[in-house]
């Protein structure tokens, strides 16, 4: 049976146990009596502020992975789960150390093509972006087969199979972005307008790898990508992987993209037009296409071996200690650059010193309160701005058992705009988590929504999916922009006002003047989501039809 908790009731406790340390404006939550409690900025944690500032300030100087802003990081939060009383995750350690590589394609050659009708020549940057995630000095694709493979994707439980009765072992395969269901707008395939993990262009290279492709190349679209030419063109083309023994031979030798117009001159010397070819991939009889050209590159890296650490410790269950309930935060940003002429720190605040302070703020509840039946782990995250590398690693490198972690919640940029109405899920109708998202939302006279651009696939864009592609349910969700007393046009604004002005830039810093209060109607939903599993028989899902359901199944049939 289902077991829910007053939210009224809760806040009344925590207001009692921790006084509040600053004076804020009142928001009204209802419990399930409808009786109303005072929710104020320190109504869940009155330490959580301190944490926040503490972490955004220019003393961690940007907590760039393998520097010295990662030693004061780690060591900070080192500090509290010890303070807090929690336990060390591995092996009396709280640290779990992620081995890392950095390539720099110091190096890339243009991208030429051979045969009767072969095009000229693509200039690096202009036409093309291409890479190489092996960890190799020297990469060379040479006079390899070009095949179009619509849009490079295996999907069984969406009966789709670009590759079906295809061999492209040592091939160049061209693909669109996104998916089918993106393409068509069509809601019965695919997701419709939001993004699947099949439309993500690391999903793509993964496809390709596992197929045997030598060079892996997507056509970008702006919308279909969510992002311009100038993203993928003007971002440092220094690439960070897990370091591992088989130096990603698995991968394909090369992985990159081509600009539309690339794209469109590559199809039309083989007698073909962008949209005929669209329109082939999207007829569910697709077949590949061979282009008739042969395409040839050769990228020179310089390699550098790191390491980060992930942050991990955990409160041990009484009775079922083995099942674990997860909430995440990374806690790496991009450091310094010193060659800005003033402000030189990328403080993360946003992204994502609020996101740990929430996690310290949770885990020291839930460790002043008794242990619950099931375990509950506090996992910060490193290296997340470089490819989500920390959970990859764990999720590779599991310390507690995957087929027995019970669900998670990720805490990724927390709303500093004050009380919402709406809750917003990014991933929205994906797993049963969110049935628990929404009655504790209620209780605060809120609503949930889904992300306003699911197309833009936000949700594969965390540490969350690392979990979630090995079956753990997992929620992303965060206030909103349906203002309490500004509405939802001024909440929009804010949300511009971020990305567009602060979003990964210098910007990102702590202001004082900050509302709180938003953030703590947030970290309790989650807080009452993780305590009412740790504490449960739950083992909540994936709706049916989701592309990691299978995979949790497979879970549950190992759990008997």
């Amino acid at each position: 049976m289902t077991t829910y908790y007053s939210l009224g009731l809760l806040c009344v406790l925590a207001l009692t146990a921790c006084q509040p340390t600053e004076q804020a404006k009142p928001v009204p939550a209802a419990d399930d009596t409808g009786a109303e409690t005072e929710l104020a900025e320190s109504s869940f944690n009155p330490n959580f502020r301190d944490y926040f500032r503490t972490l955004a300030s220019d003393e961690f100087m940007g907590r760039a992975p393998a520097t010295k802003g990662e030693e004061i990081t780690v060591a900070y939060i080192e500090q509290q789960f010890e303070r807090f009383g929690l336990r060390p995750a591995n092996q009396g350690s709280y640290r779990q150390p992620v081995p890392v590589m950095q390539i720099d394609p110091v190096q890339v050659s243009s991208l030429s093509f051979s045969g009767d009708q072969a095009p000229p020549d693509y200039i690096y940057r202009q036409d093309m972006m291409a890479w190489s995630s092996q960890m190799l000095t020297e990469i060379a694709v040479d006079s390899s087969d070009v095949v179009f493979v619509g849009y490079g994707i295996v999907a069984p439980e969406y009966n789709w199979n670009d590759y079906e009765g295809l061999d492209v072992e040592g091939k160049t395969v061209v693909m669109f972005v996104n998916d089918p269901g993106y393409a068509t707008q069509d809601p019965e395939l695919f997701n419709g307008n939001a993004m699947t993990y099949y439309g993500r262009w690391t999903y793509k290279y993964e496809e390709a790898a596992r197929q045997g492709a030598a060079m892996a190349l997507i056509v970008h679209e702006t919308a279909p990508a969510s992002y311009g030419w100038h993203v993928v063109a003007g971002t440092s083309p220094i690439r960070f992987e897990l370091a591992n023994d088989n130096k990603n031979m698995d991968r394909a030798q090369v992985e990159g993209w081509l600009s539309q117009q690339g794209a469109e001159r590559l199809f039309a010397s083989a007698g073909y037009d962008l949209e005929s070819l669209r329109q082939d991939a999207l007829s569910g009889s697709f077949q590949a296409i061979p282009l008739n050209v042969q395409a040839s590159i050769t990228i020179k890296n310089n390699l550098r071996s790191l390491q980060s650490d992930n942050v991990i410790g955990y409160i041990e269950g009484t009775t079922y200690p083995d099942e674990t309930v997860i909430y995440m935060a990374h806690w790496d940003h991009f450091g310094m650059d010193f060659s800005l002429p003033d402000n030189q720190v990328f403080n993360g605040a946003q992204d994502n010193a609020g996101g740990v302070a929430a996690l310290l703020a949770i885990a020291e509840r839930m460790a002043a309160e008794p242990a619950p039946e099931r375990s509950v782990v506090f996992m910060s995250w490193a290296v997340e701005e470089r490819g989500l590398l920390g959970s990859a690693w764990y999720a590779a490198n599991p310390l507690f058992p995957l087929e027995t972690t019970v669900a998670g919640v990720n805490m990724d940029v927390i709303n500093v705009h004050g009380p919402m109405k709406d809750v917003m899920v990014v991933g929205y109708n994906s797993s049963e988590l969110e049935t628990m998202l929404e009655h504790y939302s209620k209780q605060q006279n809120r609503y949930i929504v889904a992300e306003p651009t699911p197309e833009d696939g936000f949700y594969y864009r965390s540490d969350h999916f690392s979990l979630a592609k090995v079956g753990v349910p997992m929620l992303y969700a965060r206030g909103g922009i349906d203002h309490v007393e500004h509405g939802k046009a001024w909440g929009l604004e804010q949300r511009h006002i971020y990305n567009s002005q602060h979003y990964h830039k210098v910007t990102d810093e702590f202001h004082e003047d900050w509302d709180l209060r938003g953030a703590a109607q947030d970290m309790h939903l989650f807080y009452h989501i993780g305590k009412e599993l740790a504490i449960s028989r739950q083992w909540p899902n994936w709706y049916q039809g989701n592309e990691f359901r299978a995979i949790r199944d497979a879970s549950a049939e190992a759990r008997k």
